[in-house]
């Protein structure tokens, strides 16, 4: 039901492009995925998710478990049926969201106990309870239940991090039972490159269809992540996907797809456009200023998406400075299509053997150093 097929990787670099098969269709890498926590993208249907050739989109476990419940997911026949989305789904384990209210979390061995955001009612994950809920939200490729360290974090913390979550990557594999779904395992180990390597030498063998690469963009400078991200990605099989889970800067994916990574997320070009901000090929573009009032020319010239075809730079800043809802549809829109894109061209530039031209390309361009 789930295989990966590397295609080619680029002679002058490890950019790779691939295929990952799932029963909602193939999947192309190197690919962006745009994130609808609660079963949807804000502000975007699903018509237009497919217009912009989104290949694939993520859902919240943690969300969804809470809210609308996995029984309401099952009698509708999973995410797909419930959301109507005839496309493949990743849904995340749900751990970093309840590792985010650590005011709230009481964490064992064994597993955790948290409190709804909803109505704070207790709650407790074990590993085994976390595949049971990803088997009933019904994603395509799910992940598992790890423990992500906050930055800064002492070692020896981020050590046992490691340790709970090889633990727990066992006892999910050992648990998973769908074959339509695809599990992956998640490499942590923070900043610190031994535990890193550790991590990867306790998952790398249990048989996982592919993996996540958590615990960075946590605060670290990016830089100090890229260091380190390639040798991470080699050690990995060469035959399975990797993702970077919860990145979305254009120039740190342009980075990070010449290191060998297949896969990303993030919430940035939808929260962005929300606060009024576009990606262009010139840079992050400030909606809000004054200078587009009457500037009657397209967000950017060099894009073709719906946005940019039908709508002015000083038609978008009317709406956001209206607080139109209008203009953060238009603007996640093109954001995604500008991410979409980005992915797109770094396709085809793996195929044609020429991404470090394409790499050393964006990294002189205007926008490299403004995202």
């Amino acid at each position: 039901m789930f295989e990966f097929d590397l295609i080619q990787t680029d002679p002058r670099c490890a950019a790779r492009r691939g295929c990952l098969h799932t029963p909602h269709g193939d999947i192309q890498t190197p690919i962006f995925m745009p994130v609808g926590t609660q079963a949807t993208v804000k502000g975007i249907t699903n018509s237009q998710l497919h217009d912009l050739d989104a290949q694939i989109i993520l859902a919240n476990t943690y969300h969804l478990y809470l809210r609308p419940g996995t029984d309401i997911l099952e009698q509708a026949g999973g995410v797909h049926g419930f959301m109507n989305w005839d496309r493949p789904v990743l849904t995340d384990s749900g751990g970093f969201q309840v590792f985010s209210l650590a005011d709230t979390l009481k964490l064992d061995s064994d597993g955790m106990n948290f409190r709804s955001i909803v109505d704070g009612s207790k709650h407790r994950w074990t590993p085994e309870d976390n595949m049971r809920v990803q088997e009933s939200i019904g994603a395509d490729i799910i992940m598992q239940l790890d423990q992500c360290t906050h930055y800064p974090a002492e070692k020896h913390e981020v050590a046992e991090a490691v340790e709970r979550s090889a633990a727990w990557a066992q006892r999910c594999k050992d648990a998973h039972t769908r074959k339509d779904q695809a599990l992956f395992g998640i490499v942590q180990g923070g900043v610190f490159e031994d535990l890193r390597a550790e991590s990867i030498d306790r998952i790398k063998d249990m048989g996982f269809e592919g993996f996540g690469i958590g615990g960075y963009s946590v605060g670290e400078d990016h830089e100090l992540m890229l260091s380190q991200l390639g040798t991470v990605a080699d050690a990995l099989p060469h035959d399975k996907p990797r993702y970077l889970m919860g990145v979305g800067n254009p120039t740190t994916l342009v980075r990070a797809v010449a290191l060998g990574i297949d896969m990303f997320d993030c919430v940035l070009p939808t929260r962005t456009a929300r606060m009024g901000t576009a990606f262009s090929s010139t840079g992050r573009m400030n909606m809000r200023n004054a200078k587009y009032a009457s500037d009657f020319g397209p967000l950017d010239e060099q894009c073709t998406c719906p946005t940019c075809h039908n709508h002015t730079r000083a038609y978008i800043r009317h709406l956001i400075k209206m607080n139109e809802m209008l203009g953060a549809i238009l603007l996640s829109i093109h954001n995604l299509h500008f991410l979409l894109d980005l992915m797109r061209r770094a396709r085809e530039a793996v195929e044609a053997g020429q991404y470090a031209e394409f790499e050393s390309s964006w990294m002189r361009s205007d926008a490299a150093n403004d995202y």
